[in-house]
């Protein structure tokens, strides 16, 4: 006959344990980054703006956008990229735009969405969940990096007081709505009263948006810089696209 402290010693011993109730980490992959990538139309039928949630050019870039136009470009220096090469060979897409943290991809208008936009999205998903640059750096021959193009609206000393108040207003209140819309804009100079700026993006093939955005730019700034205009005998102010 068992003693007491025998029973409850074979009892202790072949007792059933109680089932974790702690997630086993071993069995889920570790390191895997969460990926969401938004898709917004755009003023442009033909474009739609990809926004990850991750930066699409490097940090402390020259320039605000990276534009490719062609499969050439995209390998060319000083800023080759991937990506680019393998988003322009899917059928009916015609240039990719990289903004600081969205793409802008332009397809032909006789290419519907539905057999562009799955491929792209498979495309971009892959090349942002790899981690990898989606835009390189060639270096030159001696070691130099190549020589890249600054930011057009960015300070220079050199330039006179209507150009620099010019850019400042392009800076603060244009170069926002345009890059809300899938673009950029470029400041390409001041001349004989001309403001001359190149739409890029979205903006760059959509002829609505180019007769908006010209009538928006110009009453914008003739509403800030006007007077300033006339008064330096600017009679002839025109915004020039």
């Amino acid at each position: 006959m068992s003693t007491p402290s025998s029973l409850t010693s074979t009892a202790t011993r072949y007792r059933p344990s109680a089932p974790s109730l702690k997630p086993d980490h071993s069995r889920f992959p570790t390191g895997t980054r969460s990926i969401f990538i938004q898709t917004e139309d755009t003023p442009n039928a033909d474009a739609l703006k990809f926004i990850p949630n991750s930066r699409i050019l490097p940090e402390n870039f020259q320039t605000t956008f990276l534009e490719y136009l062609s499969p050439r470009s995209t390998l060319a220096p000083p800023h080759p990229s991937p990506l680019a090469a393998q988003l322009l060979n899917v059928d009916g897409v015609s240039s990719v735009f990289y903004g600081p943290d969205y793409i802008t991809v332009t397809k032909d208008s006789a290419t519907p969405w539905p057999h562009v936009k799955p491929e792209v999205f498979a495309l971009i998903t892959e090349a942002v969940t790899s981690g990898q640059p989606l835009v390189n750096t060639v270096t030159g021959k001696s070691g130099e990096e190549q020589a890249v193009e600054k930011d057009s609206l960015e300070y220079d000393e050199n330039d006179s007081e209507v150009v620099s108040m010019i850019k400042e207003l392009l800076e603060t209140r244009i170069r926002p709505a345009i890059q809300e819309d899938g673009g950029d804009i470029e400041f390409r100079g001041f001349v004989d009263g001309q403001v001359l700026l190149k739409l890029r993006g979205a903006c760059r093939t959509c002829d609505s948006s180019t007769v908006t955005l010209k009538t928006g730019i110009e009453s914008m700034l003739m509403h800030y810089i006007g007077s300033y205009l006339l008064a330096a005998s600017y009679s002839d102010f025109r915004l020039t696209v």
